[in-house]
């Protein structure tokens, strides 16, 4: 893991091309606090089935079928960040989540990217949701349709 930052924030990893990486803890602080908008850049397939965050905008970096770019989606980072707010990506893993905050940094926007996304890591037995990420982490919301 990288260290922190040393901006006075010390919940942000420094990255590449993007404001940082956040944990997920952090982001659900930053978006309770008003500080930033959580965006789930999962498919909304993936949100219907897997789940969802409550209060999270839905704007998919891919989608099913053929994971092919959302045209949209542009539009529905910049509307999300309307007022100047900054940008918390996130998707299953952690991975898709990083090029979303790479893209709405070529925008023009601040973005975060959060570590270990949605369902996490693979564990031991190859599955996600045991080990790590928003829907593993104990007291932090998130809902199933």
């Amino acid at each position: 893991m990288s260290a922190p930052t040393h901006t006075g924030d010390e919940a942000v990893r420094p990255a590449e091309g993007y404001a940082g990486d956040v944990t997920v803890q952090t982001a659900h602080a930053w978006m309770q606090a008003g500080r930033a908008v959580l965006v789930d850049v999962r498919t909304d397939a993936e949100r219907e089935w897997v789940g969802f965050v409550p209060g999270a905008i839905a704007a998919a970096w891919k989608q099913w079928p053929g994971m092919v770019s959302n045209p949209d989606f542009d539009a529905q980072i910049r509307a999300a960040a309307q007022g100047g707010r900054p940008l918390m990506m996130l998707c299953r893993s952690g991975a898709r989540s990083v090029a979303a905050a790479k893209r709405a940094t070529e925008l023009g926007l601040t973005a975060y990217n959060i570590l270990d996304g949605f369902e996490g890591d693979l564990d031991e037995n190859a599955q996600r949701s045991h080990k790590n990420g928003w829907r593993h982490t104990a007291g932090l919301p998130w809902r199933q349709s």
